[in-house]
């Protein structure tokens, strides 16, 4: 599965890049590597790039900036690479476009783990063959991973096509928070993740967010979708 994928690792702490690295390559990526925001970005306009691992503290333009700067031109994963655990940051990075938010005190081991599963789901959304999802004003091409709603495309993020593909697929089914951590974050999250990435999906898709008719809750136990 990593054979040809090429990764990104953009932190200004040469340890830690140098860690990753080694590992990553040990697994057969690719790594290319990058101290700061320009960098990174000189090496993501010219190189072509499967995902990106993200440190949030850097000298001159922070990881949040570069992250939404990349979401501008592209949908490529990426993971946020954080000292701090707060969940200001984690949200922030997530509402960015962010798809998975790690801490540094997490080991080697499990940060290749978690780069693995963002790069395994964004691979599985690749469909062979034409299938349209129908809803009326809502439409989803699970060849083209075009989203539609109201006749007007929506671009969305490879967590957030995840997401929409999962409800589309099962109208009306009810999905726990459990159920969605366990798909989509393989267990490692809380509600706070799901809430805001079902906000912005929500932000795309609903008329009015604030009053959802597509994707609504289930109070105190998760979300289902509608249909148009």
């Amino acid at each position: 599965m990593s054979e040809g994928n090429t990764i990104l690792v953009v932190d200004d702490d040469p340890s830690i890049v140098d860690l990753l690295r080694d590992f990553l390559e040990y697994e057969n990526y690719r790594v290319l590597t990058a101290c700061d925001a320009e960098q990174a970005w000189s090496a993501f306009q010219t190189n072509p790039v499967h995902g990106i691992v993200l440190d949030i503290m850097m000298p001159g333009l922070n990881g949040f900036e570069l992250c939404r700067r990349i979401r501008t031109e592209s949908n490529v994963p990426i993971l946020f690479l954080s000292a701090r655990s707060d969940d200001v940051d984690k949200i922030r990075g997530l509402t960015l476009g962010g798809d998975d938010y790690i801490i540094k005190t997490a080991s080697p081991g499990e940060i290749i783990a978690r780069v693995k599963a963002v790069l395994r789901r964004s691979a599985s959304q690749t469909q062979t063959g034409h299938k349209m999802l129908d809803f009326g004003r809502f439409q989803l091409n699970l060849s083209t991973r075009e989203v539609i709603v109201d006749e007007k495309k929506v671009v969305l993020t490879p967590k957030e096509y995840e997401l929409m593909r999962l409800f589309a697929e099962h109208p009306r089914h009810v999905f726990t928070y459990d159920q969605i951590l366990a798909k989509f974050w393989d267990g490692v999250g809380d509600r706070h993740t799901i809430r805001v990435h079902l906000g912005r999906l929500r932000e795309k898709i609903e008329s009015d967010p604030n009053h959802p008719e597509l994707l609504v809750n289930v109070w105190g136990v998760g979300y289902r979708f509608e249909g148009g």
